[in-house]
């Protein structure tokens, strides 16, 4: 257990940002998850409609730095070659 009143501070706020983080986190996956079955259902034309949600969830979990701005550029990246690869079948 934290010791000084700084520490028990630190406590706090680290429960605060894991809190926010695990929601941020929570929202990204959930929206690339919807993309990810499409694409296995082989459903292009869903896939595509939901992309951009999950593009924009993953903006704003490499805003929030909850995840490396690169990291979501390779996932879009990964996904939309995924996609592309369906719709040319």
């Amino acid at each position: 257990m934290a010791n000084t009143q700084s520490a028990k501070k630190h406590v706090r706020s680290s429960y605060r940002k894991w809190l926010r983080n695990r929601y941020v986190k929570g929202k990204m996956r959930g929206a690339l998850q919807m993309v990810n079955n499409a694409i296995a259902a082989g459903d292009a034309e869903q896939a595509l409609s939901l992309m951009p949600n999950a593009a924009s969830q993953l903006d704003k979990a490499a805003k929030k730095n909850v995840i490396h701005h690169k990291k979501a550029a390779r996932l879009k990246s990964r996904m939309m070659h995924k996609i592309n690869a369906l719709q040319a079948q």
